[in-house]
């Protein structure tokens, strides 16, 4: 209570306070690398991150990506490489001009040479950059070359995918968040008996969230999943901490009349629900921390984070915009539409042998949905971004023109003889989808030298440890093709060369999809078991645990098994990190209901009339925060075209809906059936059975 005394008698020092330290975080966040490259987060210890690493330290190149041209002449295409290579960390440029002068003849020049560069009307420029993938130099020299294009030319490659949606997400963050923000608002003025209130909520959660997204500062850089979900998933989660206040503060406010002594017991009270609120969900993403691919991490730290700070500015700064606000905020109150919630209450009592029987016989094809739609999920970073982007159609153009949809980059050890590494490379060419191999022994020929090569194009692709050579693929990265084809070329690497690496986009994802397996089924272990042990202290109950992770699991399997039945097919992040936040987020609305029925034991009540008080009072809170949560998640799936984000906020809005609906069916049917177990394993509970039983007999 000291410390509530102390927030309410310093109430204007705290929105002083709060206000001062927008101008930092605002500084913060704006100086917070944003990463939009997702294969920088798998783990180092993974061959095509090593190989990555040396292809840097020993070629000094990052990224790599193709300049696919139209109807230009050969004149034209060899100014266009000269050009591109003046932009800064631009390292290399590969066309046929580098091999050999333009005033020699064709046919001098062997066929499949000029066939790797040349098509008809097209041409084909490969380019190296001395940064990686996603590093702002690479990024900023991506943009000078599509200048330098024009229409004539399109770029093609992850670094031009990574600028795209960059762009992308910074041109529409803004708008869906304030999307999201209109609709919480909407919703809270609707279901809530005050118009103002709303607005000190959004006022309290949107200090919280600069401070967060400020407080990134620290971390160096953060995801672009992490930046476009942070705002939306912290104003969803830690809305129910504001709600609780603000209904806490009008029930004291009846018993009294100090608005100040009254605020000084609701911050108390409020705390201590708050604080269990919120383990639930901090837990959750505790939980996404144990993925080994460290976006998860990366997401996991910065929303439990802003969960911590949500909870402290529901009990300083929200309080003391009440207070100071107080006179014109009650004089907005109106009539809550969720007010008197008996009848539904009766209504679902009197019917729960029935939503038994529905809980059982959902079980199994939700799961089976459930299991199917992890299995389908997709990799292909590309797949989820929208057709009219650039890179897109550059994409497009290199697979219509030149049948390249993927490339591997073969990092050749030097120990390796000639005639092996000749050896190899023919052998690969011939591997199903295999368009073509550039290397130092393709480039030359099998009677040319390889001394007669300009130096320029040998040091491009020859250091001191590695040769390295590029393979062309038909089939598209992060398709079962293309894996197939890379585990075969890495079978005849390993013949030739056991200290050889094959790296790229396509085999990052292919690792990528064996990382995220094992992920999955840590994660959800975690989860479920830090949300047990929460679960356990809060109820005292060893059989309640397991009956409220049971219904909220029910609602995930239902969630995805949506997406399955209707043939959506999810980006790999959803699943892992949309069943974390469900049961972390969502299991508060079975716990709010579960805490209620067993203090309405423990008073004495039936267990028929304690679970028809807890779900009656229970029930308006839950249905709001549902809906807040609901809303602010659908505000970005209405406008979100990044699918990544997308699906989560969907799956995120459906799963809020869905879990209220079974905790408001299921759970007080699951009540009145295990009653007697759950006295029996429940801390001071176990007398009241005993008890029941000498009555019925007396």
């Amino acid at each position: 209570m000291k410390i509530s005394e102390k927030i309410v008698k310093g109430r204007v020092l705290i929105l002083i306070i709060s206000i001062a330290l927008m101008i930092p975080c605002v500084i913060g966040m704006a100086k917070t690398r944003i990463n939009y490259d997702l294969l920088t987060y798998l783990p180092d210890s993974i061959e095509t991150v090593k190989g990555q690493d040396e292809l840097s330290k020993e070629f000094g190149k990052g990224a790599f990506a193709f300049i696919v041209t139209d109807d230009m002449t050969d004149e034209e295409v060899k100014a266009l490489h000269d050009e591109i290579e003046q932009v800064d960390s631009v390292d290399s440029v590969l066309w046929y001009s580098s091999i050999a002068d333009l005033t020699m003849p064709i046919q001098a020049l062997p066929d499949e040479v000029y066939k790797l560069f040349n098509k008809g009307d097209s041409s084909l420029i490969a380019i190296f950059f001395s940064t990686g993938t996603s590093a702002d130099e690479t990024l900023t020299a991506v943009d000078e070359i599509r200048h330098l294009c024009d229409k004539k030319a399109q770029f093609a490659g992850l670094s031009a995918m990574v600028l795209d949606l960059k762009q992308l997400c910074e041109t529409q963050e803004p708008i869906y968040v304030a999307i999201a923000v209109a609709l919480s608002l909407l919703v809270m003025m609707i279901f809530l008996d005050n118009f103002m209130v709303p607005f000190l909520f959004l006022g309290s959660i949107g200090l919280a969230i600069l401070y967060n997204l400020g407080s990134n500062y620290f971390l160096g850089e953060i995801s672009f999943i992490t930046k476009c979900l942070s705002a939306v998933l912290q104003l969803a989660v830690t809305m129910d901490y504001s709600i609780f206040l603000w209904h806490r503060f009008c029930e004291e406010k009846e018993k009294e009349s100090d608005s100040k002594k009254a605020m000084t017991r609701a911050i108390h009270e409020t705390f201590s629900s708050v604080l269990g609120s919120s383990i639930t969900t901090f837990a959750g993403f505790v939980a996404l921390m144990f993925m080994t691919f460290t976006l998860g991490k990366d997401l996991g730290i910065v929303m439990a984070k802003g969960v911590v700070i949500g909870v402290i500015g529901c009990v300083t700064v929200l309080p003391s915009l009440i207070l100071v606000l107080e006179k014109p905020l009650m004089k907005c109150r109106h009539k809550t539409l969720l007010k008197n919630m008996d009848k539904v209450s009766n209504g679902i009592i009197k019917r729960f042998p029935i939503f038994l029987i529905v809980f059982l016989l959902i079980i199994p094809p939700a799961f089976y949905g459930y299991k199917k739609c992890n299995n389908e999920t997709y990799y292909n970073l590309a797949q989820g971004l929208p057709k009219y982007l650039p890179f897109q159609k550059a994409n497009d153009a290199l697979s219509d023109n030149f049948d390249i949809l993927s490339t591997h980059l073969l990092l050749i050890s030097t120990d390796t003889s000639e005639k092996d590494t000749r050896d190899m490379l023919d052998e690969m060419k011939e591997v199903d989808g295999v368009k073509n191999v550039i290397g130092l022994e393709t480039l030359v020929g099998n009677t040319i030298p390889k001394e007669f090569l300009p130096e320029k194009v040998v040091n491009m692709l020859e250091s001191g440890k590695w040769e390295l050579a590029l393979i062309n693929s038909e089939y598209k990265a992060a398709t079962d093709d293309v894996n197939d084809q890379i585990t075969k070329l890495n079978k005849i690497r390993e013949t030739y060369d056991k200290n050889g690496m094959l790296i790229g986009e396509a085999c990052s994802m292919k690792d990528m999809l064996s990382t995220m397996g094992n992920d999955f089924k840590m994660v959800n272990a975690v989860s479920i078991i830090l949300v047990f042990i929460i679960i356990f202290f809060v109820t005292q109950s060893v059989t309640l645990p397991v009956i409220l992770i049971a219904i909220i699991e029910l609602a995930i399997f239902i969630n995805f098994a949506i997406s399955h039945f209707t043939g959506v097919a999810l980006p790999f992040i959803a699943p892992v990190c949309v069943s974390t936040i469900q049961l972390g987020a969502c299991v508060d609305y079975a716990i709010l209901m579960t805490t209620r029925y067993r203090q309405e034991r423990i008073r004495g009540q039936h267990k028929k009339n304690a679970v028809k008080i807890a779900l009656s009072t229970s029930m308006p809170s839950i249905i709001v925060s549902s809906l807040g949560l609901f809303a602010a998640t659908f505000g970005v799936y209405l406008y979100c075209n990044v699918d990544m984000i997308n699906s989560i906020c969907l799956l995120l809005a459906r799963g809020a809906l869905i879990s209220v609906i079974c905790v408001i069916l299921f759970l007080p049917s699951m009540l009145m059936f295990a009653d007697r177990f759950i006295c029996k394993t429940t801390l001071k509970m176990t007398h009241i059975y005993k008890k029941e039983r000498m009555q019925k007999n007396d």
